[in-house]
């Protein structure tokens, strides 16, 4: 019996040792997975995207159009001969700057000189004879008067003195003649500018017979720039109440021109659109449109081609977003505007011009509402976003 109860109490303390290793190893179990879960790092919590967005403004925007041209001289004159000779002397180098009335060539003048003479003595002996003629009549009268003198005799004096008056007006109109031919000898330019090219040398024969012209002059202070713009421009202006080539009183602003040098610097002079022809080119679909512009150091040659800048319409108070922040699907275009909660919309608008960077919206957004400019391509509609303030975009077409 005594061996039984001491098996008994064997038996119970294996049992217990048992149970206290089974709960030591549950404690080290349970510490082990509370260190490893203490230790991993915890996942994040997943937030909203950040985008960044812009309030909408409003602001007066020019709306430019960019097209081809071709610069000309605002006066290009071919000097040429009017009389026919050897050509003697030039007074001018080419290149040069000339003034208007100052002579250019001189044409050999001993024929046209002779000529001249030979009318002024003709003028002379016409004169001489008028003169002798007006005698005759006035010693005719008397006589006739007292009845010294017979009808035929006066007749005759009167007649005499009327050809000789007749003769002497024919002789003054040819030495006029004469001496107006003479003066053709000495070629002047007709206007101030440059000679920009010499077309005969000397001892050629020039004129009516010969070679008639001579040089070309042109002036150039002020240049004309020549471009064409489409139909659909002028359609646009016509529904905007804008005439092109037109001034308008009350209009604020003028439609000024900036041409494009040949290093492809902007040429710091503006012009003014003067005309705009009436019709449209079939052929090209075109119409040709014209500005005036000042050159004052002859920066601009006739005769280059350059890219002319047009400023075809003043948009006050429009409203503009950056052309980043549009999208364009399927033929429509879409605007992501933040609400008040934060909660995305893609909104469909309507798009007008470009200007510079940024679009003109005719409708769809207003003022004062915030659009996102960047990470929009991450977005759905309703979403909820973290909105960030972006830099405000420039607007190179705001006045």
């Amino acid at each position: 019996m005594k061996a039984s109860l001491h098996q008994s109490k064997a038996s119970v303390f294996k049992s217990r040792k048992t149970r206290l290793i089974a709960v030591s190893l549950i404690i080290l179990a349970a510490a082990g997975i509370g260190l490893w879960l203490f230790l991993i790092p915890k996942a994040e919590v997943s937030r909203p995207p950040i985008v960044a967005v812009e309030p909408v403004g409003t602001s007066d925007v020019n709306i430019y159009g960019e097209y081809a041209g071709r610069i000309r001289a605002q006066q290009f004159v071919e000097v040429r001969a009017r009389v026919e000779g050897y050509l003697e002397k030039m007074f001018f180098e080419e290149g040069t700057h000339i003034d208007k009335g100052q002579t250019l060539f001189i044409i050999d003048q001993k024929v046209y000189k002779a000529r001249a003479e030979k009318a002024r003595a003709q003028l002379l002996k016409a004169r001489a004879n008028s003169q002798k003629a007006e005698r005759d009549l006035a010693r005719i009268r008397p006589l006739y008067e007292q009845n010294a003198a017979s009808q035929l005799d006066l007749d005759n004096a009167e007649a005499a003195y009327e050809s000789a008056k007749a003769e002497e007006s024919v002789a003054a109109a040819d030495l006029t003649q004469a001496e107006l031919t003479l003066s053709y000898t000495r070629v002047t330019s007709p206007i101030s500018g440059y000679v920009s090219e010499r077309s005969a040398d000397i001892g050629t024969l020039v004129g009516p017979g010969g070679k008639s012209l001579l040089a070309t002059v042109v002036k150039s202070d002020s240049v004309l720039v020549d471009f064409s713009m489409t139909a659909l421009d002028y359609l646009n202006s016509k529904n905007r109440n804008v005439n092109i080539g037109q001034r308008d009183t009350n209009r604020e602003w003028e439609p000024f021109v900036t041409v494009t040098l040949a290093d492809g610097s902007v040429y710091p002079h503006r012009g003014l659109v003067d005309f705009a022809s009436p019709q449209v080119d079939p052929a090209t679909g075109t119409f040709s449109v014209r500005a005036e512009m000042p050159n004052p150091d002859h920066v601009l040659l006739p005769g280059e081609f350059t890219r002319v800048r047009v400023l075809k319409d003043v948009r006050t108070d429009a409203i503009s977003v950056p052309a980043k922040a549009v999208e364009i699907e399927r033929g429509g275009a879409y605007i992501y505007v933040v609400r008040p909660d934060s909660v995305v919309e893609r909104r469909f608008v309507e798009t007008g011009p470009e200007a510079g960077n940024n679009i003109i919206i005719e409708r769809g957004v207003a003022a004062g509402e915030n659009i996102v400019t960047e990470g929009f391509h991450k977005l759905r509609h309703g979403m909820k976003v973290l909105p960030q303030a972006s830099a405000p975009s420039d607007s190179t077409a705001t006045r």
